[in-house]
C-alpha cells in the first residue's frame, strides 16, 4: 500500500491510476497526472506551476534535495581537511587515493545501478546507496590509519554511485524538460548551501582537530534522506526476468583499479619503466579490451554500446568525463594550495574553494533559460568558456598565490560548469525513453566520476613528481615553494583538460530543447517520443 498523498515514479499520485493504453504497452508512461479528487476520465496536462516544494510533488522533491546534500557536501567538506588528516594519518603521497578510491567506486557501480533501476525501479537503488553511504561515513569516522581511511572511502563512493545519479533519475522521471529547468533552481540550492556549509564545517573541523566529525555528520542526513524517500516516494516497476552483467562489471574494476594504480604508483613506489608499470598499464589495458567484447556479448549489458552510437549521447559523454577531471583538478587542489603556500587556516582555503559551487547553482538554476532559448549546444559552449578561464588564471597566477583570486577564478569555473554539467545532462535525458534514461543518466555520471577519478591520479602524479624532485620525504614536510610549483602544474593540466572538453562540446549536435507544448509535456512524453539524434 502507498501512503497517502505519495507520487509514484511514473508520474501518478498514488491514489490515481493511468488509463489503459492496451495491450503493447511495455513500461509505465510518465504522461498523465491526476489529483485525487480528479474524475480518473479527466486528464490535465502537466506545467511549471505544479513545481515547487508546496506542490503535490514537493515531498518528493524535498526529499531529492535532502538526499543531493550527502554528495554535495561531501564534495567540499574534506578537501579543506587534507593537511590535518595527513598530520595525524601520515602518508601525504597517499591522500589523492582518498579522492582516486572514492571516485573509483562509484564510478564502477554508477552503471550497475543504472541498469538495477531500470529492472527493479529507482527506490530500492537508491535506499541501498543511502545505507551504504551511511555504513562507510561512520567506517571513515573510525579509521586508525591512512590505508583503512582509503579502504571505507571505497564503501561510501559505493553509496555516492547510487545516491547522486538516481536523484538526477527521479526527477528526469516526474518532471517535464520545461519543468526540470525550475527543478534544477531548487537542485542548485543546495549545492550553493553546501559550499557554504562543507568547507566551513570541514574548517571548522580540522581547526578542533575533529576531523572524524566530517564522516559523522552524514549520520544523520542519511537517515533523514531515507526516511523522507520511503514516506513519500511510491512506483510501480513491472517484474521480469533481467540478467545483471557482474562479468562486465568485474572486468571494469579491474581495468580502472590498474590504471589507477600504475598512475598513482608510478614514479613513487617504483620507476615508470619498470615491471611493476608494465603490469598495472598492460593488465588494466588488457582488461578494458576484455570488457569491451564482453558488453557486446553480453544480454543486457551495464554499458550498451549504443550509448556510444548515438551522437549526442557520445558527445555529452565526453563533455562529463571532461568537467570530472576539471572540477577535481581544483577542489583536490586548491585548499592544499593556499594552505601549503601562504598559510591560510583551513577555514578560508575552504571558503575560497566554496566560490566553485556557489557560481555553479547560479548559473545552473539560469541554464534552463539559455537552453529553452538557444539550445543544449550553445549554452555549453558558453559555460566552456567560463570553465577555461577559471583554470587559465589559476596557472597564469600560481606563483602569486592569493585567496581573493583563487575565489575568482574558482567562481568563474563554478558558473560555467552550471552551465555544462546540467544542460548536456538533461539533453541526453529527453533523448530517450523511461527504460533508457536510467542506464543514459547513469552512464553520463559514470563518466563524470571516472574523468574526476581517472583526472585526481594524473594530477596527483604530477603533483608528487613534482614534490619529489625535492629530495625530502613528504612526512617530514614540504617547503611551500614545491606546494607553488606541483600546483602551478596542476592548474595547467586542468587548463587542458578544459580545452579537450571544448573540442568535445564543439561536437555536440544542434538539438534545440523543447518549446511550447513539447516542453510542457508529461516527463516520458518529452522523452519516449523524441527522435534519437544521429
Amino acid at each position: 500500500m502507498t501512503g497517502a498523498g505519495g507520487w509514484l515514479a511514473d508520474g501518478r499520485l498514488a491514489s490515481g491510476r493511468l488509463p489503459d493504453s492496451g495491450a503493447s504497452m511495455k513500461r509505465p508512461l510518465i504522461a498523465v497526472l491526476r489529483s485525487p479528487h480528479q474524475p480518473r476520465t479527466k486528464e490535465r496536462t502537466l506545467g511549471t506551476a505544479d513545481v515547487g516544494l508546496r506542490s503535490s510533488r514537493g515531498p518528493i522533491l524535498l526529499s531529492l534535495m535532502v538526499t543531493t546534500a550527502l554528495v554535495a557536501i561531501d564534495a567540499t567538506i574534506l578537501a579543506t581537511a587534507v593537511p590535518t588528516l595527513v598530520e595525524e594519518l601520515g602518508g601525504f603521497e597517499q591522500f589523492p587515493w582518498l579522492f582516486s578510491i572514492y571516485l573509483l567506486a562509484q564510478a564502477v557501480s554508477v552503471p550497475i545501478y543504472a541498469k538495477l533501476s531500470d529492472v527493479f525501479g529507482r527506490k530500492p537503488v537508491i535506499l541501498t546507496g543511502i545505507g551504504l553511504f551511511l555504513i562507510g561515513s561512520i567506517l571513515c569516522g573510525l579509521a586508525w590509519s591512512m590505508p583503512a581511511l582509503i579502504a571505507f572511502r571505497a564503501v561510501q563512493g559505493l553509496g555516492a554511485g547510487a545516491v547522486g545519479p538516481m536523484s538526477i533519475t527521479i526527477a528526469g522521471d516526474i518532471y517535464s524538460v520545461a519543468e526540470r529547468a525550475t527543478v534544477q533552481g531548487y537542485i542548485a540550492s543546495v549545492w550553493g548551501a553546501s559550499a557554504v556549509l562543507g568547507p566551513v564545517l570541514g574548517g571548522l573541523f580540522a581547526e578542533l582537530d575533529a576531523w572524524r566529525w566530517i564522516f559523522f555528520v552524514n549520520v544523520p542526513l542519511c537517515i533523514l534522506a531515507g526516511w523522507m524517500l520511503i514516506r513519500h516516494f511510491h512506483e510501480n516497476v513491472e517484474r521480469r526476468a533481467h540478467r545483471v552483467d557482474y562479468l562486465g562489471a568485474v572486468l571494469l574494476t579491474g581495468a580502472l583499479a590498474l590504471l589507477l594504480v600504475g598512475v598513482l604508483e608510478g614514479g613513487q613506489a617504483w620507476p615508470w619503466l619498470s615491471w611493476q608499470s608494465a603490469v598495472a598499464f598492460g593488465g588494466g589495458g588488457a582488461l578494458l579490451i576484455a570488457f569491451g567484447l564482453a558488453e557486446r556479448r553480453a544480454a543486457e549489458p551495464i554499458l550498451p554500446m549504443w550509448v556510444f552510437s548515438r551522437r549526442l549521447l557520445l558527445t555529452t559523454t565526453l563533455v562529463s568525463t571532461g568537467i570530472g577531471a576539471v572540477l577535481f583538478g581544483l577542489t583536490s587542489y586548491v585548499p592544499t594550495y593556499l594552505e601549503g603556500s601562504i598559510g591560510v587556516s583551513p577555514l578560508v582555503a575552504g571558503l575560497a574553494l566554496g566560490a566553485l559551487t556557489i557560481g555553479w547553482p547560479i548559473s545552473a538554476a539560469q541554464s534552463g533559460r539559455l537552453y529553452l532559448t538557444l539550445g543544449f549546444k550553445r549554452t555549453v559552449l558558453i559555460g566552456m568558456v567560463l570553465v577555461i578561464a577559471g583554470p587559465a588564471l589559476l596557472a597564469a597566477l600560481a606563483a602569486t598565490p592569493s585567496v581573493a583570486l583563487v575565489a575568482l577564478a574558482c567562481f568563474i569555473s563554478g558558473l560555467g560548469m552550471g552551465l555544462v554539467a546540467t544542460p548536456s545532462l538533461i539533453a541526453a535525458q529527453s533523448s530517450v525513453p523511461w527504460n533508457e534514461r536510467g542506464v543514459v543518466t547513469g552512464t553520463n555520471l559514470f563518466a563524470r566520476s571516472i574523468g574526476s577519478a581517472v583526472g585526481v591520479a594524473i594530477f596527483g602524479a604530477i603533483a608528487n613528481d613534482i614534490i619529489g624532485r625535492e629530495g625530502i620525504p613528504v612526512d617530514d614536510g614540504v617547503s611551500s615553494e614545491a606546494i607553488i610549483a606541483a600546483s602551478a602544474a596542476v592548474f595547467a593540466a586542468t587548463l587542458v583538460a578544459a580545452v579537450v572538453t571544448l573540442v568535445a562540446a564543439s561536437t555536440m549536435p544542434r538539438t534545440p530543447a523543447p518549446r511550447g507544448e513539447e516542453a510542457h509535456a508529461a516527463p516520458d512524453r518529452a522523452g519516449a517520443d523524441a527522435p534519437a539524434p544521429a
